[in-house]
């Protein structure tokens, strides 16, 4: 199945309603997606741009978007971004099928 690395910021709304009811959000979260058929493989709550990252794997691009777009609907989260990440496999064959293109800047 597809990887997935899922980032985001909470909003400011969120973060204090976390701070009086302090939990894990990645457990909670990862069992609202699993009956999509989503899996969170790895996750943590980073410091910076983003508040959490996470790698995912969903069968489909279009169900990984379905729980983006739920997950951003619901709006304890802002700045999400949701980037596919290809195996290595996959990314042999990119730069395989690179090669053969035949692109050439222009001069």
């Amino acid at each position: 199945m597809p990887l997935y690395l899922y980032q985001a910021a909470y909003t400011s709304e969120s973060l204090a309603a976390q701070m009086k009811n302090p939990v894990n959000r990645l457990d909670v979260v990862a069992e609202q997606v699993r009956g999509a058929g989503v899996r969170f493989v790895a996750g943590g709550f980073s410091l910076g741009e983003h508040d959490l990252a996470v790698v995912m794997e969903a069968p489909d691009d279009t169900t990984m978007a379905a729980v983006a777009v739920a997950i951003s609907a619901g709006g304890a989260v802002r700045n999400a971004r949701t980037t596919r990440l290809l195996s290595g496999a996959e990314y042999v064959d990119a730069l395989k099928k690179a090669a053969s293109i035949g692109y050439r800047p222009a001069k």
